[in-house]
Formats: C-alpha cells, sequence, structure tokens
C-alpha cells in the first residue's frame, strides 16, 4: 500500500529526516510524498541480476558507477526520487556526494510493482525526462519486457527478447528470458 500525501515544499533537511523503518522508501516527487512499502523477492532478484550485468561492464573497463537502490536522486527541491539501480558515466563523479546523486544520471531503472507501476509510467517517466536523465528504463516483470525511454524518444522502444545497452564504445546485451527467468 502506498501513502501520498501533498505539501508545498520539502527541503532536503525535512526529507532527510524521514524514518526509514521497515524497509519502506520514501520519495518527493514533485512536491508530493510517496511511501512506498519494501520491494518483493523476484522484484530485488531482477534488480541484483541488471546490477550484476550492468556493473561488470562498467567495472571491467572504467566506465562509471553502477549503485543498486536504495540511493537518492537528488534533482530539485522538492524532487527526490529512488530509482532501483542507476548509473554515472565516468567523468561526472562530481553528481556523487554523502547525499546521493545530485543530478540526472545517465541511467536510471526502475522495476515495477503493483504499488508503483502507474508512477513509475507516470510521474517518474515525466521527471526523469524533465531533469534530464539519458535513459530510463521501466522493467515489468509481468509483461515481461522492458520499456526503454530516451529524451528525444516520443515512445519507447520495448525490449521482448535482448535488452541493450550502450555505454561509450561499449553494447551490452542481456537475454529478458534470464533477467524475468528463476
Amino acid at each position: 500500500m502506498e501513502a501520498h500525501r501533498t505539501r508545498t515544499r520539502w527541503t532536503y533537511a525535512e526529507f532527510a529526516r524521514l524514518p526509514s523503518e521497515g524497509g519502506s522508501r520514501h520519495e518527493i516527487i514533485a512536491g508530493g510524498l510517496f511511501v512506498t512499502p519494501a520491494p518483493g523477492i523476484r522484484h530485488q532478484e531482477i534488480v541484483t541480476k541488471l546490477t550484476i550485468a550492468l556493473g561488470g561492464l562498467v567495472s571491467d573497463h572504467g566506465l562509471g558507477h553502477v549503485l543498486a537502490g536504495p540511493v537518492d536522486v537528488l534533482f530539485a527541491e522538492g524532487d527526490y526520487l529512488e530509482p532501483d539501480l542507476v548509473f554515472v558515466t565516468r567523468g561526472r563523479e562530481d553528481l556523487l556526494t554523502d547525499r546521493g546523486i545530485e543530478g540526472p544520471p545517465d541511467l536510471v531503472v526502475e522495476v515495477t510493482s503493483p504499488s508503483t507501476e502507474a508512477r513509475d509510467r507516470g510521474l517518474k517517466l515525466e521527471r526523469y525526462r524533465h531533469f534530464g536523465v539519458g535513459e530510463y528504463w521501466i522493467v515489468d516483470p509481468e509483461r515481461e519486457s522492458v520499456e526503454v525511454w530516451t529524451p528525444e524518444a516520443t515512445e519507447a522502444r520495448v525490449a521482448r527478447d535482448v535488452l541493450t545497452w550502450h555505454v561509450g564504445d561499449h553494447t551490452l546485451e542481456i537475454s529478458v528470458e534470464e533477467l524475468f527467468g528463476p
């Protein structure tokens, strides 16, 4: 179950004081507070598979930083999101601070769940595009597909067989069947 409360303005200091008991996630999106329960096992298995795959490529070639949530992405006052996975390319490490990632990552990944699906495809998509995230993946375990959004796209490219990720001169291909499999 998700709780949502609207407020006119949230400072980072107020956001940082929110409790993090029981694994619940707190996000401030466009000024609204969203509290979401901890993700389920399948959700976390998918995040782990993606972290291993992306992290391997990034680490092997010194391409930047892959971070699995919880990690705060701080865009502007009133927009503090906590995606499932992020990538920040080498040369942009100044975004990484003790508070979180202060600016748009090069890649943001959200794995949908029943309590977050509408927000992942709606409000979060809008905010990530607004703040200039380089690429946004919506990973849908129910449909067993990955929607890939880029800033210039008017619609998502849907990966149903192979998810292809380009970073610099490197390409990673991930089998969608293996991503969603046991």
